[in-house]
Formats: C-alpha cells, structure tokens, sequence
C-alpha cells in the first residue's frame, strides 16, 4: 500500500466505517470513535476525512432516502472498498511489528 498514508485520525474514522459495517454515515460514525476513544470529536472534520478517503479509494458511499427528521434531507452512507481494507491490514501489520519490537524490560 505504498503511497496510501492514513493519518491517525483517517485510520480511526476508517475502523469506525468497518465496525458500522453498512450503517455508516456521519453522525453514527462520530457517535462510534466517541464511545470507542471516550473523546469528543467534530463531525465536520469526519465529513473532512471521509471526503478525502473517498477520493482516496478506501472508502465508497451511496446516498439513503431522505427522511422527515433530516428535512427531507439523505443520509450518505459509507463503507469500505477493497483498498481500504488492504490499508486497515498493513496498518495493523506495521502497528503489530512495531510494538513486536520494543524490548522487553529485563
């Protein structure tokens, strides 16, 4: 996956698309990394990073039907692609070596 750098907080907005696994769109996605990470975070800059990862390829959207409580508005609704997933995997490779490689105290 040379040339796909995810920064920590694209990978953490990734893993959170995987984990709503089909029910994934910008308020259920903040809502996850907020349990998940126990902090708060801004929807707009996950609307930020899912932009970039869609352009990116790692990610793929289809718009919902537009519902009374959005003003008739639609829900994006995002998952993940193959490239993304093969990112998820060598981050996690890359993660899991490193920490691997920290010496044991003696």
């Amino acid at each position: 996956m040379k040339g796909t750098y995810l920064g920590e907080f694209e990978e953490v907005v990734l893993l959170a698309v995987a984990i709503l696994a089909g029910d994934a769109y910008g308020a259920s996605i903040t809502n996850e990394i907020e349990q998940q990470m126990g902090r708060s975070v801004n929807l707009g800059a996950v609307h930020a990073a899912l932009h970039r990862m869609e352009e990116k390829g790692l990610l793929s959207s289809r718009l919902g039907g537009a519902t009374a409580e959005r003003g008739g508005r639609s829900k994006r609704f995002f998952t993940v692609t193959m490239a993304g997933t093969k990112a998820l995997d060598n981050i996690r490779e890359i993660r899991n070596r490193m920490w691997s490689a920290i010496p044991k105290p003696a």
